[in-house]
């Protein structure tokens, strides 16, 4: 007998009860967004510059770019009620193999070096899903260890030396400042991606399905569900993610040493949970986790320039998470007395 999977929206539960939490969630984005909104004009209004200068507004969309990446690769890990804290230091290795690629092979193909990148963070990420899926240890414990484990064969492959931007190529260089109609490509690249993901997440069964499993992962089972091979996707996307934020990093800064990307991992978190993805799995979409991270990367940029100091700059990060956190718990509470209460009314 084969079993039935059971439809589920991008919030993750049937349609039939979610409408008004498909709604909340588009509040919630909404939200981190009106922030954002908020954050510029202060200062904007304390330097003008910070928007309407060619560098500002360049900068106010480039510096994101790749954190967001990276967030949209933790929110599918995310939802599956799993987390992958170690896309900090997959960076750092995929951004130094860019560089190592360009200066230990001179004339390589740019699109070579990006194909290599990502199928490089593909293999991380696969390593970290089979140990999850598999070992059945917490995603957490597993991730940690192999933070330190990547960026460990980082610091044994690099040593004290580094890739500098003479050592790679002009126009790869110039893929970190290049614009079309104002925009930076390498926004440009990462929105293209936020589409495709958000996307998959919405419309392909195997999107939706990660949002079952980071719902109820028993249940998940007991409908036949593939948790196992989804997982695995999840993590892999997240590498590749991570793999491609990598090269924009070279592309972007031009210096690589050993500690590049190096806290990540914690920013790309962070982004995914102020940005609506419950670290409890099963809710949330990528669109909230770039809101998120272009609010992550904007604060850094923009609290400076109002005049607070750094101590502060990284405690308004923790209370926006802890917020987050906190607004993820209350509506979960909330939602399970409604689905309570309509149970016992019909």
């Amino acid at each position: 007998m084969t079993a039935t999977v059971p439809t589920v929206s991008p919030a993750g539960h049937t349609p039939g009860r979610v409408k008004s939490l498909l709604g909340g969630g588009r509040m919630r984005e909404l939200g981190i967004l009106v922030a954002l909104i908020i954050v510029v004009a202060a200062a904007t209004v304390k330097n003008p510059n910070f928007l309407f200068s060619g560098d500002g507004w360049r900068d106010l969309l480039l510096t994101p770019a790749p954190l967001l990446l990276v967030a949209i690769g933790q929110a599918f890990v995310i939802i599956t009620r799993n987390v992958d804290i170690s896309v900090g230091s997959v960076i750092g290795l995929t951004a130094y193999l860019t560089g190592r690629l360009f200066v230990d092979f001179p004339g390589i193909p740019i699109i070579l070096v990006v194909i290599a990148a990502l199928l490089f963070g593909a293999l991380l990420g696969l390593i970290n899903g089979a140990l999850v899926a598999f070992a059945k240890v917490p995603a957490m414990v597993i991730t940690l260890g192999t933070l330190y484990a990547y960026r460990g064969i980082n610091v044994l492959w690099a040593g004290s030396n580094r890739v500098n931007a003479g050592d790679m190529p002009r126009p790869f260089l110039k893929l970190g400042t290049m614009q079309i109609l104002t925009i930076p490509v390498l926004t440009i690249v990462a929105v293209i991606v936020l589409i495709a993901a958000a996307w998959y997440l919405r419309n392909m069964r195997s999107g939706r399905e990660l949002y079952a499993i980071g719902s109820d992962p028993e249940a998940a089972k007991l409908y036949g569900l593939k948790t196992t091979r989804r997982i695995i996707t999840a993590f892999v996307l997240s590498g590749t993610l991570a793999g491609l934020a990598g090269v924009f990093y070279a592309a972007r800064y031009g210096t690589i040493d050993s500690q590049a990307a190096s806290g990540w991992e914690f920013d790309a978190i962070g982004a995914a949970v102020i940005g609506g993805v419950a670290i409890v799995g099963g809710v949330g979409t990528v669109w909230g986790a770039a809101i998120g991270a272009f609010l992550l990367m904007t604060i850094n940029r923009a609290l400076p320039i109002v005049g607070i100091p750094d101590f502060w700059q990284q405690a308004v990060v923790g209370v926006l998470i802890i917020g987050a956190i906190v607004l993820d718990r209350v509506l979960a509470v909330r939602q399970k007395r409604r689905l309570i209460e309509a149970r016992d009314e019909s």
